[in-house]
């Protein structure tokens, strides 16, 4: 049992530190992922260290929800974590190419067939879709030198 505890605290560290420094706004300081996320960055920098900590799932869900992550098994599930990460290499993509909206059509061709291109359909959905979540987060986030007032808000 120590040793799956101990593999899993490595592997919540390792995802930690791969969405911090590829995430498509990122690079993240833990300075800056703390502040976006309401997560000091004495837990943050203790999650990542190489032995891992006890984090909290109120920890890893605030985290995952800064980045515009909703699905929160990200820090725990190998298969959740590189499908996740595909999307988020994707949208990168995209803004690395200015791409402002997408189409989509089915349509299947010699050699494609219909569960490919509806995976394709899906995975593209869900890659607008979260990149919509980000962009309202973003949007709801103070300006730089905005100074925070009571709970977190912006003001005056």
């Amino acid at each position: 049992m120590d040793t799956a505890i101990r593999e899993t605290k490595a592997a919540i560290a390792k995802r930690l530190r791969h969405v911090r420094a590829n995430h498509p706004e990122g690079p993240w300081t833990l300075a800056a992922l703390a502040e976006r996320s309401g997560v000091s960055q004495r837990a943050l920098a203790s999650a990542e260290s190489p032995e891992g900590a006890n984090v909290t799932l109120e920890t890893l869900v605030k985290v995952a929800h800064s980045l515009g992550i909703s699905r929160y098994a990200y820090f725990l599930d190998e298969e959740v974590f590189r499908q996740v990460n595909t999307e988020l290499d994707a949208l990168a993509e995209m803004q690395r190419q200015q791409v402002e909206g997408v189409s989509l059509r089915v349509s299947t061709g010699p050699g494609q067939s219909a569960t490919s291109v509806n995976e394709l359909k899906d995975l593209l959905t869900g890659i607008l879709d979260n990149a919509e979540k980000v962009r309202g987060a973003l949007q709801s986030l103070p300006s730089p030198g905005e100074q925070l007032g009571p709970k977190g808000r912006s003001g005056s």
